[in-house]
């Protein structure tokens, strides 16, 4: 495909990209184990993403590929998810008996995040209408090159096999697999910063 227009989006069209995530993630296996009704995955997956990720937007760390074909929400360094509004969504969203195993599967997350400073990838998705013609790595490879101008580490979390040959392609490594209860495997993954060429 021709070079792939990466843009950032801001809190005026930051309903776009949560739409754009919300169905990338609609096959996610983490999200549809929390949210397994379609009907409970549509009312509260956005805002889900608006408390995990939704600080992106006011950072200027949002990016978009051609006209919200796909989105990645970064978060900078010492930048968090809003996790208090997010734990109280959760509880007021997820059936009871399912909140234990949901909560160990966070809390392991926080676990695997390096303790300094670093660029974090909560959400990156494509419309599904629009997946294989590039735009992830069009998105990927724009912040991880801010990531080497700046020498920072990046760190991602993701639940599907599928994507991890294509972090590794990036120079993420593969920490560990947390699996919890009924919870699908999830696995953190940490790419070093790469030395810029002189050109």
């Amino acid at each position: 495909m021709t070079s792939t227009l990466i843009k950032s989006a801001n809190e005026a069209n930051q309903e776009q990209a949560i739409a754009v995530i919300s169905l990338a993630f609609a096959i996610d296996p983490i999200s549809r184990w929390i949210y397994p009704d379609p009907h409970q995955y549509l009312s509260y997956f956005p805002e889900v993403v608006r408390l995990f990720a939704g600080n992106a937007f006011e950072q200027g760390t949002a990016y978009y590929a051609d006209a919200f074909s796909g989105v990645a929400l970064w978060l900078p360094p010492n930048v968090h998810p809003r996790d208090k509004e997010m734990e109280t969504l959760l509880k007021q969203t997820v059936p009871e008996q399912h909140q234990e195993n949901v909560f160990a599967v966070l809390e392991q997350m926080g676990n695997y995040h390096p303790t300094e400073p670093h660029w974090y990838l909560p959400m990156i998705g494509v419309d599904p209408g629009h997946q294989g013609k590039g735009y992830g790595s069009a998105l990927m490879q724009h912040a991880l090159t801010r990531c080497d101008q700046e020498n920072k580490l990046a760190y991602l979390e993701t639940g599907n096999t599928r994507n991890i040959p294509l972090y590794k392609r990036y120079g993420f490594e593969l920490l560990a697999t947390i699996q919890i209860g009924s919870a699908p495997p999830f696995f953190p993954m940490l790419r070093q910063p790469r030395a810029l060429q002189a050109k």
